[in-house]
């Protein structure tokens, strides 16, 4: 039988109060699997949020009982530092996106999970957003036939404020973020991606600054991404006019299209629009968050995070290499390291 796994919360933003905490909570109350005993977050030490005591500092967690698993919400520029500290004290880890942004991170905190012998996970909830899956599942059914083309357009006014409220948002600032909108939301578009397409053969980037002056990041990038004998192009940009999201996948026999909240399938037995808009609304988000923590007891239950640790590497691989690409103002061939 599985046992009950104790985790702390480590940074009490915006994604960590509307999505991880009640995603653990529904999962506390319906299964009593993972449930949250501690959070750690120095604005907030000294206090208790929906129940559960506030520590200024990791290493005070230790004088709160036993712990499983730590969960990471703080800004990226914390990530791999936090992912090993937790490694070394023997927990298990689920980390907010991007894990790593190099190769190099990449080794070492998927050695170090290996050394410990504790799963670590990334956060890659959007794997879960139902749009998604219904997308993926006709492309694994050949309803398009052989997609060739992918297209990904992400549209934003600014970064995402998050619950600081500061004129600059983290996401702006390098020394929180350590990128702008391609580690941002390329992050997801990168792992769901290779869902689907698999290994790269190369990539070529391109960033910039258009609007946004007082961000050191960039607002806008662009990646095109060649798998040899099909292609991806991501454009990201927090430059835009509104807020605006699409998806498109071109096959030999038709095309799929993911704009906003409708999901749109054409090929040669016609036309079929689904509408995703109420399960994509961000207070669904939960839901999806619920099923990645799902996941995550699962792969501590049978000790294999194998798969996850590929995951981290890869992501790391290919924004390593769209950010070299940027610089370089070349396409740059892709050398997945051992």
């Amino acid at each position: 039988m599985t046992r009950e796994l104790r985790g702390a919360v480590l940074g009490l933003g915006g994604i960590a109060v509307q999505s991880h905490l009640p995603a653990f909570e529904r999962l506390a109350r319906e299964e009593g699997r993972l449930r949250i005993v501690a959070a750690v977050d120095p604005r907030q030490a000294g206090n208790a949020l929906a129940g559960v005591p506030v520590v200024g500092s990791p290493e005070e967690l230790s004088r709160l009982g036993p712990i499983d698993f730590i969960d990471v919400c703080t800004p990226t520029s914390s990530h791999v530092d936090l992912v090993l500290w937790g490694l070394r004290q023997g927990y298990h880890v689920l980390c907010e996106k991007p894990v790593a942004l190099t190769v190099q991170e990449a080794r070492a905190v998927t050695s170090a999970a290996r050394a410990a012998g504790r799963v670590l996970m990334p956060c890659h909830q959007h794997r879960y957003n139902p749009a998604w899956l219904r997308l993926r599942r006709w492309l694994e059914e050949g309803v398009i036939g052989r997609w060739h083309l992918a297209e990904f357009d992400v549209h934003r006014p600014a970064a995402d404020a998050g619950a600081t409220g500061t004129a600059i948002p983290w996401r702006g600032v390098a020394a929180e973020s350590r990128g702008g909108v391609l580690l941002d939301h390329g992050t997801h578009l990168l792992y769901l991606l290779a869902d689907v397409a698999g290994r790269p053969v190369a990539v070529q980037g391109w960033t910039g600054r258009l609007r946004h002056a007082g961000y050191d990041v960039e607002d806008t990038a662009e990646l095109i991404i060649d798998f040899g004998d099909r292609m991806a192009r991501l454009f990201l940009t927090w430059a835009g006019a509104a807020r605006e999201n699409r998806i498109r996948f071109v096959g030999d026999q038709g095309q799929v299209e993911w704009r906003g909240g409708t999901l749109r399938l054409e090929n040669g037995a016609g036309t079929q629009s689904l509408d995703f808009t109420a399960q994509l609304d961000k207070r669904s988000y939960t839901g999806w968050f619920v099923e990645l923590f799902r996941d995550f007891g699962r792969a501590v239950d049978a000790a294999d995070g194998a798969g996850l640790l590929q995951d981290v590497r890869q992501v790391a691989e290919v924004l390593s290499l769209g950010y070299r690409s940027a610089r370089e103002g070349r396409r740059l061939p892709f050398e997945p390291q051992a």
